[in-house]
């Protein structure tokens, strides 16, 4: 299959393609549909860009070594966002342990430089002005469970049923969390909307 048809596959059809015949070029248009939305829904949980190209980074390896997991059962973009979700929320919980933990660097002997790629940073697109620096803080706020619900119906527009299925609860407890998620915001934010 050439790339130009393989690039008019659905998410779906693309992993299936990777799974019967190792297509590696399916699972890299995957991972170009997908790189920059992850990416800002876990930078939107974390509120850390290193930490959420981190994140993306381990979904994305956890999404070619599991390949065969995938059951098209499920539409892939909820698969995947569940597979980042659950990366995001152990990343977010080892951060609030190291909180208590504080190591320091000292005694290293050597540093290491990484350049980061600047075209598609969410914290330079999203965060251009005051406002969006003082939601996104306000947003990390929330408390996470309400907070993940949120990001994923309000930033990355997915269903309530999708949703559902990436959070592992009823669509009934999703749209609660999104409304108590909202509330928390509301109330943090009344200040930057007066009139």
């Amino acid at each position: 299959m050439t790339s130009e048809n393989l690039n008019e596959l659905t998410d779906e059809e693309l992993i299936l393609e990777f799974q019967k015949n190792n297509t590696e070029k399916a699972f890299e248009i995957l991972v170009q549909r997908y790189k920059n939305p992850l990416i800002n829904f876990v930078f939107r949980f974390l509120g850390d860009y290193e930490a959420c190209v981190d994140v993306v980074q381990d979904t994305m390896v956890k999404v070619f070594r599991y390949k065969d997991n995938y059951s098209s059962v499920a539409k892939f973009s909820t698969w995947i966002y569940t597979i980042a979700g659950n990366l995001a929320k152990t990343e977010y919980q080892r951060r609030k342990r190291r909180r208590f933990f504080s190591i320091s660097s000292y005694g290293e002997e050597h540093e290491t430089y990484d350049i980061p790629d600047e075209q598609y940073r969410p914290d330079i697109i999203t965060d251009s002005g005051i406002k969006d620096e003082i939601i996104q803080k306000a947003l990390q706020k929330v408390s996470a469970a309400y907070r993940e619900a949120v990001i994923l119906r309000d930033v990355q527009d997915l269903s309530y049923e999708e949703i559902a299925e990436i959070i592992g609860v009823n669509v009934g407890t999703v749209k609660s969390r999104i409304n108590r998620g909202r509330a928390q915001l509301q109330k943090m934010l009344k200040h930057i909307y007066k009139e």
